[in-house]
């Protein structure tokens, strides 16, 4: 940052009860109020420079009392007032981009220009304005911003030059960037002679103000000289600085989640109570401000495909929804995201009720996959057939996923699940592992459901779409019903046969599906329901419990009689060649 000194004599002001005065052996005999400060000073130096007191006091009384003169409506206030104040009395003063505005904004007001004085304030701001504020990249940026924060677009003589400096210099080539920047990406250090990164303004004008931003991205745009990806880049440094993330808003405004479920949900089921209580303390207006940040940005988000990521426009829909953003709003955000799901984790369809810090929205999560699943109903090339493949099974592991982390919620009902997890079609899922997840730790934090919810769960799974590893874990898993576990095992049956060979040789089962048949033997005998029971339990069935019961004991004496045809033929498989042969020879005899 570049500084200009004006003034040699050394600073004489001081304050005496709220009351600035300047030493010296002359009375003062200028009494001059802004705002809350009263200063008493002295004609002499000020009049000779300054136009507008020269006017205020040209109809005042040559008398011994000081003249008053109030200047409230003075831009920058006190502390500018005071610089201009300094350099009517020579007194030295440092000038930069920090303060140049309101001193150069409080100088125009008093009227310091050529035309009352030679060598007056106005000329030497401007002059150190256009050849060194306007020549520095963060010069310009701090410029602009305290322009727009005092008047906004009234002051057009320094506002417009100040985005017309950062434009340019934002256009140019990164290899002829000179100056000094703002770039703290996790993970970047800048070396010696290390080529300047494409995106290395965003974290500087993510600094202004988000109507300033606008007017400087929409140039930028305009220009067409930047790809769309880096403007994205633009508008997602600046919604990490200014909307906090209401999922990680614990964890930074910046956090993003590392992919881990259980940490995710252990980190952040129950996040949003923080979150609520900082917007509740921030009141009505930081959400208000909050608002018009982020629909502004929705606004600037390049049409082109790929301009922004899938995972950003989801962290804006949970800001959209925790703010109360317009319906359009959200509903474009939803769209976006849909159509970019499968770059999307677990986590970030966790998108948090405003109304009820403890809970979700999934109505939209599910609005989301709706849109994304829209998108093959429509004609689509071979290649691009093949990429929409490839993101339907990635959205696939993804929502699965996102079942396993609402799952844990012991308040979700089990209806709204089943429904969850039906969003998704058959044809989506390869495989059920993730599924059976899910299911699985739904299962486990709701202990209390009833017999026919837990069938009803178990009812989605697919057992011939579950790996050997998963299979064999369910097989075990106690919290599995007494049907699924005979599926299973069926499956498990199959598979085995099926690898035995094409001469039909039968495969002994392992040691698992035994133990696991002796089970399901002692559970068909300990769980057989009472009449009022199958009564009541029938709600959710197809067929009564006790037809089941009873399909069960016959897949079960199924299962025991065919592990023991295997074992035998097995036992059989494992004589010695000699045995066979004397068998052979007493048969011949």
């Amino acid at each position: 940052m570049k500084y200009m000194k004006l003034g040699t004599k050394p600073d004489t002001f001081y304050t005496v009860e709220a009351i600035r005065s300047v030493a010296s052996d002359i009375p003062a005999d200028l009494i001059i109020h802004v705002k809350n400060t009263k200063y008493q000073l002295h004609k002499f130096p000020l009049l000779l420079k300054c136009g507008l007191l020269q006017r205020l006091c040209s109809d005042s009384d040559d008398g011994g009392d000081p003249v008053p003169v109030a200047l409230h409506d003075i831009p920058g206030g006190e502390e500018a007032f005071e610089l201009c104040a300094k350099f009517c009395y020579g007194i030295s003063i440092s000038i930069s981009a920090a303060n140049l505005v309101p001193a150069m904004l409080a100088a125009r007001f008093l009227r310091m220009t050529e035309a009352v004085a030679k060598g007056n304030l106005v000329a030497k701001l401007e002059s150190f304005f256009d050849s060194c504020v306007l020549q520095g990249w963060k010069d310009s940026i701090a410029a602009l911003q305290a322009a727009w924060r005092i008047s906004g677009w009234s002051e057009s003589r320094i506002v417009q030059p100040c985005i017309d400096s950062i434009v340019e210099k934002i256009l140019m080539p990164p290899s002829k960037v000179t100056w000094s920047y703002t770039y703290t990406r996790p993970g970047y250090t800048r070396r010696a002679h290390q080529s300047v990164p494409k995106d290395w303004w965003t974290e500087d004008v993510s600094e202004l103000d988000i109507e300033v931003f606008r007017s400087v991205l929409s140039t930028v745009r305009a220009s067409r000289l930047l790809p769309p990806p880096l403007i994205g880049e633009a508008l997602h440094v600046y919604a990490c600085k200014h909307l906090a993330d209401p999922l990680h808003a614990g964890a930074g405004a910046g956090g993003g989640g590392n992919g881990d479920a259980a940490a995710a949900a252990n980190g952040v089921l129950h996040h949003q109570a923080q979150s609520s209580a900082a917007a509740a303390a921030g009141g009505e207006e930081t959400l208000a401000r909050q608002r018009r940040v982020l629909e502004t940005i929705v606004t600037m988000i390049p049409g082109e495909a790929g301009a922004v990521t899938g995972r950003f426009l989801l962290r804006l829909l949970r800001v959209a929804n925790f703010v109360g953003a317009s319906p359009s709003t959200r509903a474009q955000l939803v769209r976006q995201a849909g159509s970019q799901l499968d770059e999307a984790r677990a986590t970030d369809l966790l998108i948090p009720l405003p109304s009820d810090p403890q809970a979700y929205d999934v109505g939209a999560a599910e609005a989301v996959l709706e849109h994304f699943l829209a998108q093959f109903q429509r004609p689509a090339a071979p290649d691009e057939r093949r990429r929409m493949s490839a993101a339907m099974a990635k959205v696939a592991r993804i929502f699965d996923e996102y079942l396993r982390i609402i799952a844990l919620d012991g308040d979700f009902p089990v209806g709204k699940f089943v429904d969850l997890a039906e969003c998704l079609p058959d044809i989506a899922r390869g495989d059920h592992d993730g599924l059976y997840h899910a299911i699985d730790t739904y299962l486990k934090e709701h202990p209390e459901l009833s017999k026919a919810d837990k069938k009803r769960l178990c009812r989605l799974i697919d057992c011939r779409k579950l790996s050997p590893e998963v299979r064999a874990q369910a097989i075990s898993n106690d919290r599995m019903p007494l049907r699924t576990i005979v599926q299973l095992l069926f499956v498990e049956q199959e598979k085995a046969m099926g690898g035995g060979g094409a001469g039909g040789t039968t495969v002994a089962p392992d040691q698992a599906s035994v133990d696991a048949i002796s089970r399901l033997t002692a559970r068909t005998k300990d769980d057989k329901p009472g009449p009022s029971a199958d009564h009541k339990s029938d709600v959710h069935r197809p067929r009564g419990d006790h037809a089941r019961a009873a399909d069960s004991t016959a897949m079960t004496r199924s299962l025991s009689a065919s592990t023991k045809t295997a074992a035998a033929a097995a036992s059989r498989k494992e004589r010695t060649p000699d045995e066979r042969g004397s068998r052979t020879r007493r048969s011949k005899q």
